[in-house]
């Protein structure tokens, strides 16, 4: 049987990641090289002292690989292609418009993470983020609270908790074969801890810089970018429940999520043109990203604590620092969780900290003064307190009602990417 080296009884493998991200954290001026170098000392070390997922050396390198490659070609198509998006979204000259619609005082900025979490219940959430930024550049003349930072990212993830089709996570859950409905008790939680960060960070924003009062005149809004932003959005939601309820199969053997967005971006290209000057800084924040999904996915996390509330409250805080794809595949093989409560977690848990989830990182591409995990942490207090207010109203109104065994389509679902071939 194939050993994992440890320090202290902590696998090397952890220490690495450890202080991958704690160089992400105290470096926040270097995060590509930091995630970068994290992601080759990383490899360098499983190929010569251990192993992936129990295949040792090169072979077990592409044999992760081979797993990998899915989420993170659909993560690239997503971020790239989202970056380009919001930029229509921006120009369309709508955002200009919203203070004619929105409160003067604290209350506009709260109406707007309200909206950023019905965008993303329907929308990808790293769309969700990246469009709230953009509404937010625009209605605070581009000055923003790290914390009103932290609560878009949370408005987005908070969004998709409980929507099948609003978080790559709830969308694993729902191949795997998780009611919709069940994923749906996740906004049991989200909409309370959705009320009590945003009232704090509407506030946090509103001290810092006041909203715009008043549009400027002149504006005519470019509904054809509207209406590639429509068809950009809607493709990627297309192809995501199509495959879903027809060939969920594909969905683990193509990026066909990722495609579908950058089919619509060239094909509405003749429409009007897409800012390709953005893709340079985007695939710099993109390939931090992936680098990061790649480190997190060659951790030895083959043994999770035994499923119970404390135990996905927990996954929810460590999904802050670690990939939550990965996690939630692993819950869905163990089994015996309550998958309203696991959408949740790691639904909304990954907020807690800037690079904790693709929403977060790429709302970082757009306002670099988030790339900080202390002023994030810090101004965005509310962020986690909200989290644990929201699982403690989930527990209390619905209570823990876990599955008594693993689905068995989970195991169909997660099986060939967790075990040893």
């Amino acid at each position: 049987m194939l050993t994992i080296p440890s320090v202290a009884g902590v696998p090397v493998d952890f220490i690495l990641f450890a202080l991958t991200l704690a160089g992400v954290a105290l470096f926040h001026h270097h995060t590509l090289r930091v995630a970068v170098v994290g992601l080759v000392v990383i490899t360098l070390y499983k190929l010569a002292f251990s192993h992936f997922r129990g295949v040792p050396g090169m072979d077990g390198l592409i044999a992760l690989l081979g797993h990998e490659w899915v989420t993170v070609a659909n993560l690239l198509g997503l971020l790239l292609g989202f970056a380009l998006l919001s930029k229509h979204f921006e120009e369309s000259q709508l955002p200009a418009l919203l203070p004619r619609f929105l409160p003067d005082d604290w209350k506009g900025g709260f109406v707007m993470l309200l909206l950023v979490f019905v965008l993303s219940s329907f929308l990808d959430n790293i769309a969700a983020a990246m469009i709230g930024g953009t509404m937010a550049t625009v209605l605070f003349k581009g000055r923003l609270h790290v914390g009103f930072l932290a609560a878009i990212v949370a408005a987005s993830n908070a969004g998709g908790a409980g929507s099948v089709v609003g978080d790559t996570t709830t969308t694993m859950m729902w191949i795997a074969g998780v009611p919709p409905l069940q994923v749906l008790d996740a906004y049991v939680a989200a909409v309370p801890a959705l009320i009590f960060f945003s009232v704090f960070a509407a506030r946090q924003q509103h001290a810092f810089q006041p909203i715009t009062k008043d549009a400027p005149s002149g504006i005519r809004v470019d509904a054809w970018r509207l209406v590639i932003v429509a068809v950009i959005l809607l493709s990627a939601i297309g192809a995501n429940v199509y495959f879903n309820l027809r060939q969920p199969e594909v969905l683990t053997h193509a990026p066909v999520i990722g495609l579908a967005v950058w089919v619509a971006i060239l094909l509405t290209g003749w429409i009007r043109k897409p800012d390709w000057s953005l893709l340079p800084g985007a695939t710099r924040g993109s390939v931090f990203l992936l680098s990061l999904v790649l480190c997190a996915s060659m951790m030895p996390v083959e043994h999770l604590p035994a499923a119970s509330w404390q135990t996905a409250l927990g996954l929810g805080f460590v999904s802050a620092v670690f990939d939550n794809i990965p996690l939630t595949a692993l819950a869905l093989h163990q089994g015996g969780y309550d998958w309203g409560f696991l959408a949740y977690a790691v639904g909304f848990g990954g907020s807690m900290i800037w690079f904790g989830s693709s929403a977060g990182v790429a709302l970082a591409g757009m306002f670099p003064q988030a790339r900080s995990v202390g002023a994030w942490v810090m101004g965005g207090w509310h962020v986690a307190v909200g989290y644990v207010l929201g699982f403690a109203i989930l527990l209390f109104t619905l209570g823990w009602h876990p599955d008594a065994k693993p689905l068995a389509a989970a195991v169909a679902v997660t099986t060939s990417s967790l075990r040893t071939p």
